[in-house]
């Protein structure tokens, strides 16, 4: 894969529940991570004293931030609607030359900040609320 550009991992929501997706306007930077809990299965028996893990157990999920600038009015309204409503709407997250993942997501956490000689700034956290599926391109 060759190298891409950062401006092209987007995040996407869905604003009315029919899976229409809109970027969320304004984000400069964006991160998405996976992660699994592994569950130790380790005994005298265990060969050579090695950790054994149990395949296939363990919660999995993933988590989405980003921080930016204010854009639009429609998605950051519904960004802040979905904080306060503590909904889990589908996302999508577009990997360049990898692919998308989408499944629904809760807004965690929104933190606005500004400074007197600035532009205001935003920055959300995203959990992964229920299976994801991924589709690569």
């Amino acid at each position: 894969m060759a190298a891409q550009n950062g401006k092209d991992l987007l995040i996407k929501v869905d604003m009315t529940g029919d899976g229409q997706f809109e970027t969320l306007a304004g984000l400069r930077a964006t991160r998405i991570s996976f992660n699994a809990e592994s569950v130790d299965v380790t005994s005298l028996e265990s060969q050579g004293g090695w950790r054994e893990l149990l395949a296939g157990a363990g919660v999995r999920s993933a988590s989405i931030s980003g921080s930016g600038i204010f854009r639009d009015d429609t998605t950051d309204e519904r960004a802040r609607q979905l904080f306060f409503d503590g909904i889990t709407p589908d996302f999508q997250v577009v990997i360049p030359d990898f692919g998308i993942v989408e499944g629904p997501f809760q807004v965690t956490s929104l933190d606005y900040a500004g400074s007197h000689n600035g532009e205001a700034t935003y920055e959300l956290s995203l959990s992964s609320a229920g299976a994801l599926t991924f589709v690569a391109v």
